[in-house]
């Protein structure tokens, strides 16, 4: 599979979960990227599973070891980042990685690997309809949703231009295929063995 990865990125809200394991179910090649973050796990998640949650200060260690490929502070004292071993022990299995993170580290993650990656924004139609969906969830606070919907604005400001691929997720089974056929030729696509990392 020549370490090839595919960068999903979105604000909250924006339906990107749920379209990268869509998309997980129908390529058995490849393999999600479990992130590591310092925040608290929420409703049924588990450590290994959804994320390896680490203390901040913890975080913070392995950041001057030089553990990851890429971290954000995302908010004061509230790490997410990528762990060189979760890298070494998926392609260790021969598989392509997804990952699923902010829209900041999908940046990083694209200026870091280049030609091996694709990446993709996922956003809602609107930031009102981003609103709805996270009121929805019934997960966070009303103050929470606030300050994720505007943190949402500026990430859709900062990631135009800086994606391979941006899908507007209006009609979920429209975004299902989209997605299905990017990823697909991608990794159908063989990458020149120079750009190896």
């Amino acid at each position: 599979m020549q370490n090839k990865v595919i960068i999903f990125s979105a604000p909250s809200g924006s339906g990107k979960s749920t379209i990268v394991n869509h998309i997980l179910g129908l390529y058995p090649e490849l393999e999600f990227s479990i992130s590591a973050t310092s925040r608290a796990p929420r409703g049924n998640e588990r450590n290994g599973r959804e994320y390896y949650f680490f203390s901040a200060d913890e975080f913070r260690k392995m950041i001057s070891e030089d553990k990851f490929v890429e971290y954000e502070e995302v908010y004061a004292g509230s790490f997410y980042g990528t762990l060189k071993s979760e890298l070494d022990r998926i392609w260790g299995q021969g598989h392509v990685i997804i990952f699923d993170v902010d829209v900041k580290g999908g940046v990083n993650l694209k200026k870091f690997f280049g030609d091996k990656a694709l990446s993709i924004f996922i956003q809602a139609p609107s930031v009102a309809c981003l609103r709805e969906r996270l009121v929805g969830r019934g997960t966070d606070s009303a103050e929470a949703i606030e300050k994720r919907v505007s943190k949402a604005a500026a990430e859709i400001d900062f990631a135009k231009g800086k994606f391979d691929y941006t899908l507007v997720n209006d009609d979920l089974d429209k975004a299902f295929a989209e997605t299905d056929k990017v990823v697909g030729d991608f990794i159908r696509r063989d990458i020149r063995p120079d750009t190896d990392i």
